[in-house]
């Protein structure tokens, strides 16, 4: 799994000029799967997300978590993160899992997230072109590959 994690002030998700998803303080998560992520991609990932102490505390320091905040998460499918540009101008994906891959794991991902954080999650909607606005807020953003633990 590869996702870009954004600390936001607010995010919002439209389809077809409606709002379909809307948060406040916390994380945008856009994020993609590939074919070897499983369960234990999920479970690694989901903590490792709402343990990132990225908020600042008192001293304005990173030094809090989302979970600390109470902040709220949005999640996003980007089958794109995988997109592979050696060779031409036009990306390949075929790293990205296809739907009936991907859409059981996204949505374990985010039934993971809420199990185990008691946090507010939203999503956008899989396979759907939408328009993502929001105000990054530092802005800080981190890339997490569940392939390259740090």
């Amino acid at each position: 799994m590869r996702v870009v994690i954004q600390r936001v002030k607010k995010a919002t998700v439209m389809i077809d000029d409606k709002t379909f998803s809307e948060i406040g303080k916390g994380l945008l998560l856009l994020l993609a799967v590939e074919d070897s992520d499983d369960t234990g991609d999920i479970e690694w990932l989901s903590k490792k997300i709402t343990n990132l102490r990225i908020f600042n505390d008192d001293q304005g320091k990173m030094n809090l978590s989302v979970m600390d905040i109470k902040g709220e998460i949005l999640v996003v499918s980007q089958f794109t993160l995988f997109a592979s540009t050696k060779k031409g101008n036009r990306p390949s994906y075929i790293k990205s899992s296809k739907p009936e891959i991907a859409i059981p794991l996204y949505n374990q991902f985010i039934e993971n997230l809420k199990t185990t954080s008691s946090l507010l999650v939203k999503t956008g909607e899989f396979g759907t072109m939408m328009d993502v606005t929001l105000i990054n807020d530092g802005p800080v953003t981190i890339l997490i590959d569940t392939r390259e633990r740090e």
